[in-house]
């Protein structure tokens, strides 16, 4: 079990997000949290995932020459991905019903990157996740974001919050995702790390 192969390392989650706290929580993954004020801004010519690797790379960076031996760090990144462009956390009511409205009655991709960076290494992995909106209207659009006011959310919304569960026809990957985390993922790459 992982539980036990984590005795004699420290993992370093430097990660401001509730429910990525949870996650590892949830995955009975003991973290020390520490969080670096990192300007995430990503050359104009990165596209998808290459975006999110990027910046989960970015926000390791600011450990570099820190980490010790038995220690973990890990990063991560995440993006709703709409009409050929990231979007990234609304910044007024206004601009969160746009964002939604964009994605009503469509597709869109969710994309996390997650970096873990020891002393030595570092590796990179990515993940996708379509989700599938129903047609939503201008009223619920309306209630969800003066509810919820999900400013802290890529895209303006929650998949776990009302307007995921009335509005959220199917998804295609993990669902974990876009909640913020590919769970799946980080959980077997920290017990390939580990057997390294």
């Amino acid at each position: 079990m992982l539980k036990d192969k984590l005795k004699n390392a420290e993992i370093i989650l430097a990660s401001g997000s509730p429910r990525r706290h949870k996650f590892f929580e949830e995955l009975e993954i003991p973290v020390t949290i520490d969080i670096r004020p990192v300007d995430e801004v990503y050359p104009d010519n990165l596209d998808k995932q290459d975006i999110t690797d990027y910046l989960a790379t970015l926000k390791a960076r600011a450990f570099k020459n820190e980490l010790k031996e038995n220690q973990i760090l890990i990063t991560s990144d995440t993006i709703v991905y709409n009409d050929g462009a990231a979007m990234g956390k609304p910044s007024s009511h206004e601009e969160a019903v746009a964002m939604i409205s964009s994605l009503s009655g469509k597709d869109h991709e969710v994309i996390t990157s997650v970096c873990f960076s020891t002393q030595n290494n570092q590796r990179v992995l990515n993940y996708t996740t379509r989700v599938y909106f129903r047609e939503l209207s201008n009223e619920e659009i309306e209630y969800y974001v003066t509810n919820y006011k999900p400013y802290d959310k890529a895209g303006g919304y929650a998949i776990q919050e009302w307007i995921g569960l009335i509005g959220i026809e199917k998804i295609e990957g993990s669902y974990f995702n876009v909640v913020g985390l590919p769970t799946h993922l980080v959980y077997k790459t920290l017990e390939e790390i580990l057997a390294d």
